[in-house]
């Protein structure tokens, strides 16, 4: 009995001896039958895990190379998965000297019923942005977690405040509520960094949810209880950087993983090199290669390994979660080749997925360049659908608080979207006022309630996708400082202790419901809209600071006016506006409710706006 004992033992003691430790990481942990690109790379991790020859089971899944790196501690897997493969599970062997030592069930799962074919946010939605951090704290449970050294400290504008997906999904009643259709989570992945961590934009797991937020199937849970209501998830992507912290940086699979990797060189961040005819390369490989922060670490999307790691985890996301959207941050970082490969893959995968990049530059010739069906001078072809229009979030604010001259005021508003004619599809753009990254709006306009009115209705009423951050409904600001921390501040009532709620009301100034109760108004009216959806847009330069466009189909037309004017109203010039009226001359004010029987006689009131449904007259 004692020999069999001793055997055993020396058995167990060998077979570790000849793997080392246990495999740590295999990324991504399962993958889905029926994909369109049958390709699949498989990174194995584990101590000195190349000195072993893998192979697989199954005669329907091809293993088709190993890769090597100069860390033994990675094997990487080509593997071809047949169209016939079931869904299951199959057997990833290792081996020395031709005995099987390891062995690792590798699963594959059905996809479910119309996933490929799943249909991405558009002009009917509105996107709520959220730092989930600051929303709501729905499990006080997580909010510190032991091995992750960022704690909760809510009187630190940088810290923690303990915010996670099961706040949003309590709130998703008052999501709905408000008129939202989609939601825009900043990034969930864990960042297991030592402070400044809440924002999520320092990755140090592309498959794993910070434990702080949730994990992975309350994610999931969240979209899907989203959908029930009709509400879509777009997820805040990164492939341009990972967090200092990330194990890759600890051990990383080849000298060339991230660039300047043993010299740090912070990007320029002049995204115009990659478009400059004229640009030294040295400055384009600095933009390109140069860290973001000396925090966020420059991934080498030219390194083949990592290009097809980041592609696939963006396709994991997207099937495993359901989701319906992607935020692409930092989008020209990674470089042209990367993100037209990227952009095209995932366009491939789910052809009516949207994906919005953000791409931050005032120069709508930029912009449209990365746009899906922009011929470029150098014949580069993006599959990138939608990006962020940076050029008229800049005209909102600079429009409603400029004196009115030649170029300034309402006529920057009016001149933003005439650039239009650069972009393969300007309806596809997401336009928004602020996001997490600048001053709130309603800083922007100086606390002004009517003109933070103003632009609301625009961004709701123009051509695109209108986007806004929590908050921005009830009137959150920045006074005198531009602090992230600031910005991004707690959403009143998603603590327990919180005297005040903005979700039900409690404590919350009358100014602040006011903006509320508009917002929601609003956006819900837009919600049955379809000739705001994708109807045409007709604008008239702006007259004594007032602008007027027209939102019109077949069917319907729909007359915004938009009076900046603090002195004067604005009267209506009915004939200069029949190209489309044509002839109509009442209808509804859709702010009000109230009926306008002669738009002759309609004045706007100082810094104010109508949106007017016209009665068509074979209706009368």
């Amino acid at each position: 009995m004692k020999t069999l004992s001793t055997l055993i033992f020396l058995l167990f003691f060998s077979l570790n001896f000849t793997l080392g430790q246990e495999i740590k990481r295999v990324e991504p942990e399962f993958w889905w039958i029926g994909m369109t690109n049958p390709n699949l790379q498989v990174l194995i991790y584990g101590e000195n895990i190349s000195d072993l020859s893998p192979s697989v089971d199954n005669e329907k899944i091809n293993l088709q190379q190993v890769i090597r790196t100069q860390n033994p501690n990675y094997l990487f897997l080509k593997l071809k998965i047949n169209k016939n493969a079931s869904a299951g599970t199959f057997n990833i062997q290792f081996s020395k000297d031709e005995k099987v030592v390891k062995q690792y069930s590798y699963e594959l799962r059905e996809r479910e019923e119309g996933s490929k074919q799943r249909k991405g946010f558009n002009n009917s939605d509105v996107i709520y942005l959220i730092t989930p951090d600051r929303f709501a704290n729905g499990n006080p449970d997580n909010d510190n977690i032991e091995g992750l050294r960022d704690k909760v400290n809510r009187e630190k504008p940088g810290g923690r405040h303990g915010g996670d997906i099961q706040g949003v999904i309590d709130h998703l009643d008052y999501i709905e509520d408000m008129g939202f259709t989609s939601i825009w989570l900043n990034p969930v992945l864990e960042n297991k960094m030592p402070d400044h961590s809440y924002h999520g934009y320092s990755t140090t797991d592309y498959y794993k949810v910070d434990p702080r937020f949730g994990n992975n199937k309350l994610y999931k849970k969240l979209s899907k209880k989203a959908h029930e209501r009709g509400i879509k998830l777009i997820m805040d992507m990164i492939p341009n950087h990972c967090g200092s912290e990330h194990w890759w940086i600890k051990d990383p699979p080849t000298d060339d993983w991230v660039h300047y990797q043993d010299n740090y060189t912070n990007t320029n961040h002049r995204r115009t090199t990659l478009w400059d005819p004229h640009a030294a390369k040295t400055d384009k490989k600095q933009f390109s290669e140069g860290w973001f922060v000396r925090s966020m670490p420059d991934l080498n999307q030219d390194n083949p390994l990592l290009a097809k790691y980041l592609i696939q985890n963006s396709i994991w996301w997207v099937e495993y979660a359901d989701l319906r959207g992607i935020r692409l941050d930092t989008y020209p970082y990674s470089g042209k080749e990367f993100m037209q490969k990227w952009s095209c893959r995932m366009m491939e995968e789910y052809p009516n997925l949207n994906i919005v990049g953000e791409e931050w530059t005032d120069n709508p010739a930029i912009i449209s360049s990365w746009q899906k069906g922009k011929e470029t001078r150098n014949n580069y072809k993006s599959c990138l659908p939608s990006l962020m229009d940076f050029p008229t979030q800049m005209a909102i604010s600079s429009a409603l608080t400029s004196e009115e001259g030649w170029d300034s005021g309402m006529i920057q508003l009016y001149r933003s979207l005439a650039n239009d004619f650069v972009y393969p599809n300007p309806s596809n753009l997401v336009v928004f006022a602020d996001n997490h990254d600048m001053s709130r709006f309603f800083t922007q306009v100086n606390e002004d309630l009517k003109l933070f009115k103003l632009g609301i209705i625009f961004t709701a009423t123009t051509r695109g996708i209108p986007q806004y951050f929590y908050g921005t409904e009830i009137l959150k600001a920045n006074p005198d400082t531009d602090d992230h921390g600031v910005i991004r501040s707690d959403f009143p009532g998603g603590w327990p202790d919180d005297e005040k709620n903005a979700f039900t009301g409690k404590g919350i100034s009358e100014k602040k419901k006011e903006a509320q109760s508009f917002m929601k108004k609003l956006l819900n009216w837009r919600k049955n809209e379809k000739v705001i959806h994708n109807g045409e847009l007709t604008h008239f330069l702006p007259r004594n600071e007032c602008y007027v466009y027209f939102r019109h189909n077949e069917e319907k037309t729909i007359m915004i006016a938009l009076n900046k004017n603090a002195k004067e109203a604005a009267k209506i010039d009915t004939e200069r506006y029949q190209e489309c009226l044509k002839g109509n001359n009442s209808g509804t004010n859709v702010l009000t409710g109230e009926r306008v029987e002669d738009l002759e006689e309609l004045k706007i009131n100082p810094k104010s706006a109508v949106i007017i449904e016209l009665e068509n007259n074979e209706q009368k």
